[in-house]
Protein backbone atom coordinates (compact mmCIF):
# COMPACT_ATOMS: atom_id res chain seq x y z
CA UNK A 1 0.00 0.00 0.00
CA UNK A 2 1.34 3.04 -0.78
CA UNK A 3 1.70 6.36 1.28
CA UNK A 4 2.34 10.26 0.72
CA UNK A 5 4.62 12.65 1.77
CA UNK A 6 4.82 16.74 1.03
CA UNK A 7 7.77 18.74 1.16
CA UNK A 8 8.43 22.23 0.05
CA UNK A 9 12.44 22.64 -0.95
CA UNK A 10 12.48 25.73 -2.45
CA UNK A 11 10.88 25.93 -6.18
CA UNK A 12 9.04 23.17 -6.65
CA UNK A 13 10.41 21.90 -10.52
CA UNK A 14 13.70 21.24 -8.44
CA UNK A 15 12.32 19.13 -6.04
CA UNK A 16 9.92 17.14 -8.80
CA UNK A 17 12.86 16.56 -11.21
CA UNK A 18 14.63 14.85 -7.74
CA UNK A 19 11.65 12.81 -6.51
CA UNK A 20 10.30 11.61 -9.69
CA UNK A 21 13.70 9.69 -10.37
CA UNK A 22 13.54 8.51 -6.44
CA UNK A 23 13.30 4.09 -6.79
CA UNK A 24 9.96 3.42 -4.68
CA UNK A 25 8.52 6.61 -5.63
CA UNK A 26 5.49 6.50 -7.52
CA UNK A 27 4.74 9.94 -8.46
CA UNK A 28 5.56 13.55 -7.70
CA UNK A 29 3.01 16.11 -8.18
CA UNK A 30 3.82 19.88 -8.00
CA UNK A 31 1.11 21.83 -5.93
CA UNK A 32 0.66 24.64 -3.21
CA UNK A 33 0.16 24.12 0.85
CA UNK A 34 0.04 25.58 3.83
CA UNK A 35 -1.77 28.83 3.29
CA UNK A 36 -4.96 30.64 3.55
CA UNK A 37 -6.46 30.89 -0.25
CA UNK A 38 -8.42 27.94 -1.42
CA UNK A 39 -7.34 27.11 -4.97
CA UNK A 40 -4.52 29.42 -5.68
CA UNK A 41 -3.02 29.86 -8.78
CA UNK A 42 0.95 30.10 -9.25
CA UNK A 43 0.62 34.04 -9.64
CA UNK A 44 -1.54 34.32 -6.46
CA UNK A 45 1.50 32.17 -4.90
CA UNK A 46 4.22 33.92 -6.22
CA UNK A 47 3.19 36.78 -5.16
CA UNK A 48 4.24 35.98 -1.38
CA UNK A 49 0.56 36.93 0.31
CA UNK A 50 -1.19 33.56 -0.13
CA UNK A 51 0.91 31.76 2.84
CA UNK A 52 1.25 28.61 0.51
CA UNK A 53 4.55 27.05 0.23
CA UNK A 54 5.19 25.32 -3.33
CA UNK A 55 5.80 21.92 -2.68
CA UNK A 56 5.64 18.17 -3.87
CA UNK A 57 3.26 15.76 -2.96
CA UNK A 58 5.23 12.45 -3.42
CA UNK A 59 3.38 9.45 -3.55
CA UNK A 60 5.68 6.20 -2.61
CA UNK A 61 5.96 2.77 -1.91
CA UNK A 62 7.18 1.92 1.72
CA UNK A 63 8.36 -1.17 0.95
CA UNK A 64 11.05 -0.07 -1.66
CA UNK A 65 11.75 3.29 0.01
CA UNK A 66 11.06 4.54 4.14
CA UNK A 67 10.11 8.01 4.98
CA UNK A 68 12.91 8.56 6.74
CA UNK A 69 15.03 8.00 3.38
CA UNK A 70 12.48 9.90 1.39
CA UNK A 71 14.24 12.86 4.36
CA UNK A 72 17.50 12.78 3.80
CA UNK A 73 17.10 12.82 0.10
CA UNK A 74 15.32 16.10 0.70
CA UNK A 75 17.59 17.29 3.36
CA UNK A 76 20.45 16.75 1.09
CA UNK A 77 19.06 18.06 -2.64
CA UNK A 78 17.96 21.52 -1.48
CA UNK A 79 19.19 24.00 1.57
CA UNK A 80 17.38 23.59 4.50
CA UNK A 81 19.38 26.53 6.30
CA UNK A 82 18.12 29.43 4.55
CA UNK A 83 14.78 30.86 5.68
CA UNK A 84 12.44 31.92 2.81
CA UNK A 85 15.11 31.16 0.14
CA UNK A 86 16.45 28.80 -2.26
CA UNK A 87 19.31 30.36 -4.46
CA UNK A 88 17.89 33.46 -6.21
CA UNK A 89 14.13 32.32 -5.13
CA UNK A 90 13.17 34.25 -2.17
CA UNK A 91 9.76 34.34 -0.06
CA UNK A 92 8.00 32.33 2.05
CA UNK A 93 6.76 30.61 -0.93
CA UNK A 94 9.96 28.99 -1.21
CA UNK A 95 10.70 28.21 2.26
CA UNK A 96 11.81 24.60 3.83
CA UNK A 97 8.86 22.72 4.75
CA UNK A 98 7.85 18.96 5.91
CA UNK A 99 4.17 18.59 5.75
CA UNK A 100 3.39 15.58 7.47
CA UNK A 101 0.93 13.43 7.52
CA UNK A 102 0.28 11.90 10.42
CA UNK A 103 2.74 11.54 13.94
CA UNK A 104 5.01 9.32 13.23
CA UNK A 105 6.33 11.67 9.99
CA UNK A 106 6.63 14.59 12.15
CA UNK A 107 8.38 12.32 14.94
CA UNK A 108 10.79 11.02 11.80
CA UNK A 109 11.13 14.85 10.34
CA UNK A 110 11.92 15.88 13.56
CA UNK A 111 14.59 13.58 14.59
CA UNK A 112 16.24 13.53 10.90
CA UNK A 113 16.64 17.55 11.71
CA UNK A 114 17.94 16.92 15.42
CA UNK A 115 20.47 14.25 13.85
CA UNK A 116 21.43 16.43 10.83
CA UNK A 117 22.31 19.69 13.48
CA UNK A 118 24.78 17.06 15.73
CA UNK A 119 26.52 16.16 13.13
CA UNK A 120 26.73 19.54 11.66
CA UNK A 121 26.50 18.22 8.51
CA UNK A 122 25.56 22.37 7.55
CA UNK A 123 27.28 25.02 8.29
CA UNK A 124 23.87 26.27 9.78
CA UNK A 125 21.10 25.10 12.19
CA UNK A 126 18.28 23.82 9.81
CA UNK A 127 15.37 26.17 9.68
CA UNK A 128 12.85 23.35 7.78
CA UNK A 129 9.56 23.67 9.29
CA UNK A 130 7.93 20.67 10.33
CA UNK A 131 4.03 21.56 10.30
CA UNK A 132 0.56 19.30 10.02
CA UNK A 133 -0.11 18.56 6.45
CA UNK A 134 -2.95 21.06 4.89
CA UNK A 135 -5.16 20.84 1.56
CA UNK A 136 -2.89 20.06 -1.51
CA UNK A 137 -3.59 22.03 -4.31
CA UNK A 138 -1.92 20.84 -7.43
CA UNK A 139 -0.54 23.63 -9.48
CA UNK A 140 -1.13 24.26 -12.78
CA UNK A 141 -0.54 21.31 -15.60
CA UNK A 142 2.49 23.40 -16.97
CA UNK A 143 4.30 22.82 -13.73
CA UNK A 144 4.19 18.86 -13.79
CA UNK A 145 7.20 17.03 -15.11
CA UNK A 146 8.38 20.77 -15.86
CA UNK A 147 11.87 19.37 -16.33
CA UNK A 148 11.40 16.71 -18.08
CA UNK A 149 9.57 19.23 -20.55
CA UNK A 150 11.66 21.73 -20.33
CA UNK A 151 15.21 20.79 -19.85
CA UNK A 152 16.75 22.88 -22.55
CA UNK A 153 15.59 26.47 -20.72
CA UNK A 154 18.28 28.32 -18.88
CA UNK A 155 16.49 27.73 -15.35
CA UNK A 156 16.89 23.94 -16.02
CA UNK A 157 20.27 23.75 -16.85
CA UNK A 158 21.90 25.76 -14.54
CA UNK A 159 19.30 25.51 -11.14
CA UNK A 160 17.85 21.70 -11.68
CA UNK A 161 20.04 19.76 -13.66
CA UNK A 162 23.18 20.48 -10.85
CA UNK A 163 20.45 19.50 -7.88
CA UNK A 164 20.10 16.31 -9.85
CA UNK A 165 23.70 15.57 -10.64
CA UNK A 166 24.22 16.25 -6.60
CA UNK A 167 21.38 13.51 -5.88
CA UNK A 168 22.17 11.06 -8.21
CA UNK A 169 26.09 11.77 -7.25
CA UNK A 170 24.69 10.94 -3.29
CA UNK A 171 22.14 8.49 -3.51
CA UNK A 172 23.30 5.86 -6.90
CA UNK A 173 21.90 3.24 -5.14
CA UNK A 174 18.49 5.48 -4.99
CA UNK A 175 17.68 6.83 -8.05
CA UNK A 176 16.15 5.23 -11.43
CA UNK A 177 18.55 7.42 -13.68
CA UNK A 178 22.02 6.45 -14.86
CA UNK A 179 25.33 7.10 -13.36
Amino acid sequence: MSKKATFGGGCFWCTEAVFQNVKGVIKSVSGYMGGAVKNPTYEQVCSGNTGHAEVIEVEYDPAVISFNELLLIFFKTHNPTTLNRQGNDSGTQYRSVIFYADEEQKAEAEAMIKQLDAEGIFDQKIVTQVVPAETFYKAEGYHQNYFNNNSNQPYCAFVIQPKLNKFIKEFKEKTTLAY
